[in-house]
């Protein structure tokens, strides 16, 4: 593309949005559920295993999906796994319509869901990479950010909206009826893919070969292998802890589903603000840096969150308003990193495999988390997964792998390069 030109911005802003409005009417259904399932249950242990089961696809199947994706075209996998989510929502209204719903259907749903998005996933990530200008990844990245703390900001009110206007399988209705805003781009719009040659090399190789290639591109990324050691660490103390916020709002604060709302709408403007700051600013020069003021941001917001008093519910708001925040500033760069280093062609297998190892040690956390907060309390977890992520973050300061984490490519031997260790995407429109 010649400088200037901006053709890249209406087929990608037509699938993104699209895929942005789903979203809306899957974000509302999950408030529905969710606050279902803690109604229904009230335990940790039950929420806990219900985002345990939504894991397991990933962990299990990222590596070889993403080969898959590798070789498949990507604008076809998008247009399955959409479709394939919708109809698990339809067959979800239909349980709560007949009355026959009962949690282990939640189980079911969330394992289904978590295989269409294994999917869906790299093959989204790696077709922004062809359609996206390199130099305007991480303002793309910030504003993923900013639009998932619009949707958390809208989509808990809306859950909560829709609960008190209509019945459980009304909700679900809505959200298969998003499902379309996904899928109808996609039917028109086409997305770039790898060079042909690239292609054809991957499929000359077994599918074992193929998935192993993106092991040794990962092994072979040193600043990479400290990221993955790092997230091993934050994710056993952070996302159980996240994902028992509704008993946190419930047991602690003595909330109902409104304020359970409010905590996701805090959440939402603090993804948003910081997603938009980055959209921007596009961070510091060495993204590692924006990533590390993130954890340590993060630490923080959760250990104050933990210490926060029952009766001080409004200190808690600004606890997940500055967790929100912080996500936005670590996870964009992070993103950002990995569409600038790993080639196109690779990228299915490096984003399947880079998404199923971050995954890999959350069952871990969640099957610690969810005896601990029914025994010592959910604020408990919180004080704990603050202080280990601010120590995470001072650590991974002083370890020069990770600061060099975005050079990956310009020091490696040549005889690598058969496995596509290259710093910058070939075959990409992103020359804008």
């Amino acid at each position: 593309m010649e400088v200037g030109n901006r053709k890249w911005m209406a087929p990608f802003f037509t699938i993104w949005t699209g895929q942005q409005l789903s979203i809306v009417g899957s974000r509302a259904a999950q408030f529905a559920l969710v606050w279902w399932l803690t109604l229904e249950t009230g335990s940790a242990t039950v929420l806990a295993t219900a985002s345990l089961v939504a894991f397991l696809p990933i962990i299990l199947l990222g590596p070889f999906v993403g080969a898959l994706v590798d070789r498949w075209n990507r604008r076809v996998v998008m247009i399955v796994a959409d479709s394939f989510i919708a109809l698990v929502g339809l067959w979800l209204a239909f349980l709560f319509w007949s009355g026959s719903m009962q949690v282990w259907h939640v189980y079911i749903v969330m394992l289904a869901r978590s295989f269409g998005e294994t999917f869906h996933s790299p093959a989204m990530a790696a077709s922004t990479t062809l359609m996206v200008p390199q130099k305007h990844y991480t303002r793309i990245s910030g504003l993923n950010q900013t639009i998932h703390g619009l949707l958390n900001l809208v989509g808990a009110p809306l859950g909560a909206l829709l609960l008190a206007l209509m019945p459980l399988h009304g909700v679900m209705l809505f959200d298969v009826a998003t499902a379309a805003f996904a899928v109808i781009p996609l039917l028109f719009i086409v997305i770039p893919q790898p060079k042909e040659e690239h292609i054809a090399a991957i499929k000359t190789s077994s599918f074992i070969s193929n998935a192993r290639d993106g092991l040794r591109f990962v092994l072979h990324w040193p600043g990479m292998l400290v990221l993955l050691a790092g997230a091993s660490v934050l994710k056993i103390v952070l996302m159980p802890a996240f994902s028992l916020f509704p008993l946190l709002v419930r047991n602690h604060f003595g909330g109902d589903a409104a304020e359970y709302s409010a905590f996701s709408v805090c959440v939402g403007v603090g993804m948003l603000l910081g997603g938009l700051l980055l959209s921007l600013w596009g961070g510091f020069k060495k993204k590692v840096y924006t990533i590390l003021l993130g954890m340590l941001g993060l630490g923080a917001a959760a250990l104050v969150l933990g210490l926060t008093p029952a009766n001080l519910f409004w200190l808690g708001m600004v606890c997940v308003f500055l967790i929100g925040f912080a996500i936005s500033l670590t996870d964009a760069p992070i993103a950002a990193i990995m569409q600038a280093t790993v080639p196109p062609e690779m990228q299915g297998r490096v984003f399947g495999l880079l998404g199923s190892l971050f995954s890999l040690t959350t069952p871990i956390g969640l099957a610690i988390a969810g005896p601990i907060g029914d025994s010592m309390g959910i604020p408990f977890l919180f004080k704990v997964a603050g202080i280990i992520c601010m120590g995470v973050a001072v650590t991974s300061l002083f370890i020069p792998a990770f600061r060099r984490i975005e050079e990956h490519g310009n020091d490696l031997p040549q005889g690598n390069a058969d496995v596509g260790l290259a710093s910058e995407p070939q075959g990409s429109m992103a020359s804008d």
